[in-house]
């Protein structure tokens, strides 16, 4: 008996012993930091969030999440409970968004602000502030590669589209005549051969044609001012205009004293051969005028005289 009570006593020592191992090591690991609640809602997905997940603020770790539950006032709101040090700096402009450790997929809370330099965000423990949790990453690359997905399909669409049998049978025909043109194109050359032959002949010949036309134009130039000068010599005074506009009037001044002694019948006939030999003169006189203002006249003829008043064409001056 003695042996019995011995083994029990033993025993009960053992397990009282265990029994305050377990609670000293609870009690020495218990997290005595004091730390204020905030509250998450959130219409998103929370995959990998799960109670005692790490809160961190800009990486560093500042809490951790208490809870998560669901919003018994809003259906389909997930409340997500969490707890930071005292001295994070969360203001109203922070938000939270869902990051992943590795390739595990445990998730953590992820703290960040818009801007720095906000007011700080009060809360309590009777009524914690809430901060916005926005699409994460992956939440993003989600809706992202949906909209891709249903552009790729768009695009398969089209291209079926494009190669159905009929444009696949125009696409053949564009081909052939592309076909078709570039034989065309590269039987130019055989074609242009015989003229690009000749043509250091034709560039010979081109070259004595312009030399003609210099030396065309130089003696017309010559001969352009030796019509002026010709001109001028004749109504230059004491020219040959002069001298014959004298000698007329000594004709008509002949004539009429011959006039004097002739018989009738050979008085018209002086008469008149004095008025064409004016006539005469006056028209080389305007000849030689028009010469003198227009050289250009002995290749390219008279210039039109304009309609006068009264004569079809005619236009007032200033109209």
């Amino acid at each position: 008996m003695e042996n019995r009570s011995h083994a029990l006593m033993t025993g009960f020592f053992t397990l009282t012993l265990l029994v305050a191992a377990i609670l000293f090591g609870v009690w020495f690991n218990r997290d005595r930091v004091e730390r204020v609640p905030y509250l998450l809602a959130t219409t998103l997905s929370v995959p990998g969030l799960n109670p005692q997940a790490t809160v961190r603020y800009r990486g560093l770790e500042v809490g951790k999440v208490d809870a998560i539950d669901f919003d018994t006032q809003k259906a389909g709101q997930i409340l997500v409970h969490i707890s930071v040090a005292p001295d994070t700096p969360v203001t109203n402009t922070t938000f939270a968004t869902l990051g992943y450790q590795g390739v595990t997929g445990i998730a953590y809370i992820q703290l960040d602000d818009e801007h720095v330099g906000s007011k700080l965000l009060g809360t309590s423990k009777d009524k914690p502030s809430q901060i916005p949790l926005r699409a994460g990453l992956l939440d993003q690359l989600e809706k992202r590669g949906k909209r891709i997905l249903d552009q790729a399909e768009q695009i398969t669409n089209k291209v079926n589209n494009l190669l159905s049998p009929d444009n696949q049978a125009a696409m053949l025909g564009a081909f052939t005549e592309v076909g078709k043109a570039a034989k065309a194109f590269g039987a130019i050359p055989q074609q242009l051969e015989p003229t690009l032959t000749q043509l250091p002949q034709l560039t010979e010949q081109t070259r004595q044609t312009l030399t003609a036309v210099s030396t065309a134009s130089k003696n017309v130039s010559d001969l352009t001012a030796t019509w002026k000068k010709l001109g001028n010599d004749i109504q230059a005074p004491g020219g040959v205009l002069d001298k014959v506009n004298g000698t007329v009037d000594r004709v008509g001044t002949s004539v009429e004293t011959v006039a004097n002694g002739v018989s009738l019948e050979v008085l018209p006939q002086v008469i008149e051969l004095s008025g064409e030999a004016r006539s005469s003169m006056r028209a080389l006189k305007t000849t030689m005028s028009t010469l003198n203002e227009q050289p250009q006249s002995i290749l390219f003829g008279a210039p039109d005289i304009p309609p006068g008043p009264g004569e079809p064409g005619f236009s007032a001056p200033g109209k």
